[in-house]
């Protein structure tokens, strides 16, 4: 939250008029904006003066108050040291004042009218300078000189959010100016993992990348700027993130100038501009942080290091234009546009499209819905549409400073969302192509110790298919994989004793084997390239044929299983569906021509293909028949 500016001189009288104000007003704390009605006149004291009553036990508004107030007091005696010089004593100089300070305006030197944040979270300490600052002449209405006009109160400052998970924890920037603060975040992590995979690498996560070393995840350095109704924001990142989170975006294979190099560095960097409609109104443009999955990017703000898969799934940013909109002090309604589902470029000619609901009626709830809609998200499928939609309750249930246990709270997110159109279906496997749809859930409790000096986050989330074995003759289900990420795909070895499948529990869809046991753990078959999925095992067992992305473009590649060697077979841009002959020779393939779907084979070399051109309809997902002598 942005405060006043402070123009280096203070005035005693005014200063003492605030701290009584502050004292005496139960509307008035600190990053307070409630509504700045006179208080009403105090009942007479009771003639009975033996009949004392103990004093109340404070709140937690009172406490948060006393903390308040004794910061401004250190505040304004560091301030007055360093402006006592002539030129201040001057401007300290008493100017003809009532000799008391209505209410009204009182209360509206708490209630100084700021630009929203981005996200909701709140500064908690509005430094001393920048509300002493707000004591000038007010506005009046028009006729009734002397009585100023209230701002409107600033959107989700009536209470302490800090507790959220996705919301910064820091309640003040020492570093702070009146046009920029600045901000740096360092994470260095050392994971243990209890496998001990020889290449120190972790699979299934966006959070975390390496085990076993000590690595800098993520280090950044930058702020936000602002100066009347002017905003901006500049985050760098270095370290783990700067590799990771470019490399899980296939958009910049499509057109030039390497848009994953460019962003590389950057996690956030937009401008933009307040309007001072309503309780205010922002719109940026540029690249910020997403809100879908709760969790946020920076792994500090969060409840827990590494979230649940339905987290990890969803967008850690987009690319585009936002307008933030507070009809009232406990609602933000929030539209955008952007490239892409975390998307530095587009992945087609169409944009995507999504809005935010938040709601905060009191300081111990949060509702929190985010839409997201039309986006073309496949790379070069411009027909597949994607939808999903993001929905998250926080409630704090528990909050007393003075004992051992100080606060409590759970978060409870679902998701559920779909692509159809481009040879995939939301409602279910038909004719328009396989289901390709996403259904989970997270579930966390937090609990604070110690006057919140200690914390415990207990929870995970699930909902995403794993692979069973179904014996025929039994009906008995047999689980094989129990993971958070999407495992799909399965198709048998010719032995019968294990599968191959997809899995984008490494952050992008990758081939896995695993054997026809419970208990068994995958072993990852493809490393090379962002995409490698709908695996197909040769008759011999010896090569296993694959859908990957090469060149901003699905094309049919073979990869031998003793040397790990690959290769690109086919050359169209949407090829899907490969099948082995029953000689292992020839693979045939569904590929487009034009926007019809028609059949295709390739040699097991690559040198020699066919297209087998149907005379009408679409065609796809080909299966060759089993040799008969």
């Amino acid at each position: 939250m942005r405060a006043f500016s402070h123009n280096g001189r203070l005035s005693r009288i005014f200063l003492t008029a605030l701290l009584s104000v502050g004292i005496f007003s139960n509307c008035l704390q600190a990053d307070d904006k409630e509504s700045s009605n006179p208080r009403p006149k105090s009942a007479p004291p009771k003639s009975d003066a033996s009949k004392v009553e103990a004093p109340a036990p404070l709140t937690e508004r009172e406490r948060w108050m006393l903390d308040r107030i004794e910061q401004l007091e250190k505040r304004v005696a560091e301030l007055e040291s360093k402006n006592n010089s002539p030129a201040a004593a001057a401007a300290a100089a008493p100017s003809p004042q009532p000799s008391s300070l209505d209410p009204i305006a009182s209360a509206a030197v708490a209630a100084a009218k700021l630009a929203p944040t981005g996200t909701g979270a709140i500064t908690n300490v509005i430094p001393a300078e920048k509300v002493l600052a707000a004591v000038s002449p007010q506005a009046t209405e028009k006729g009734k000189a002397g009585v100023p006009k209230s701002p409107a109160a600033e959107p989700f400052a009536f209470a302490d959010f800090t507790w959220l998970t996705g919301n910064a924890r820091t309640k003040e920037s020492p570093m702070d100016t009146k046009f920029f603060t600045p901000e740096i975040r360092a994470d260095i992590d050392y994971i243990y993992d209890f496998n001990h995979p020889k290449d120190n690498s972790i699979g299934g996560s966006s959070e975390v990348f390496r085990v076993n070393e000590v690595q800098v995840t993520q280090l950044g350095v930058g702020g936000d700027f602002h100066y009347d109704n002017v905003r901006a924001r500049l985050m760098t990142q270095f370290g783990l993130y700067s590799q990771t989170t470019p490399r899980n975006d296939a958009s910049p294979a499509r057109g030039q100038w390497n848009l994953d190099n460019a962003y590389r560095y950057i996690s956030e960097a937009y401008g933009g501009y307040h309007f001072n409609a309503l309780y205010g109104i922002n719109v940026d443009a540029g690249i910020f942080m997403s809100y879908v999955g709760l969790f946020s990017y920076y792994q500090f703000d969060n409840w827990a290091y590494q979230p649940s898969y339905v987290s990890s799934n969803t967008p850690w940013f987009f690319n585009g234009v936002r307008v933030q909109i507070f009809p009232t002090e406990h609602l933000k309604i929030e539209p955008w546009f952007v490239n892409g589902w975390q998307s530095y470029g587009r992945f087609n000619n169409r944009p995507g499209f999504g809005v935010q609901f938040l709601w905060r009626p009191n300081g111990w709830l949060s509702v929190l819905g985010n839409q997201y809609m039309l986006g073309t998200d496949t790379l070069n499928t411009p027909g597949r549409v994607r939808y999903h939609t993001d929905d998250s309750i926080q409630i704090k249930y528990y909050d007393n400073q003075e004992h051992f246990l100080s606060k409590a709270a759970f978060s409870l997110t679902g998701d559920m969302g779909c692509e159809h159109s481009g040879g995939v279906s939301c409602a279910g496997n038909s004719a328009k192509g396989p289901k390709q749809s996403f259904l989970g859930y997270m579930v966390y409790n937090r609990l604070w110790f110690d006057r919140d000096k200690y914390a415990l986050t207990l929870g995970g989330g699930g909902g995403n298919p794993d692979i069973y074995i179904l014996d025929l003759t039994t009906q008995d289900l047999t689980r094989l994989t129990d993971d958070p990420a999407i495992d799909t795909e399965p198709v048998w070895t010719p032995d019968g004793r294990s599968l191959y499948f997809t899995s984008d529990r490494a952050g992008s869809p990758q081939v896995y084997q695993i054997n026809a046991q419970p208990g068994a753990h995958p072993k990852r078959i493809t490393f090379g390239g962002t995409y490698n999925a709908r695996p197909r095992v040769s008759p011999d067992g010896t090569q296993l044929a694959m859908v990957t992305l090469d060149n901003a473009a699905y094309r049919i590649a073979v990869q031998d299983l003793s040397s790990g060697a690959v290769r690109v077979l086919s050359h169209g841009r949407l090829d899907e569906s490969p099948s082995f002959a029953p000689n292992g020779a020839t693979l045939i393939y569904s590929e487009r021509d034009g926007e019809r779907g028609v059949l295709a084979t390739v040699s097991i070399d690559g040198l020699t293909g066919l297209r087998l051109k149907a005379p009408q309809g679409e065609v796809r997902e080909p299966a060759w028949g089993p040799f008969s002598p």
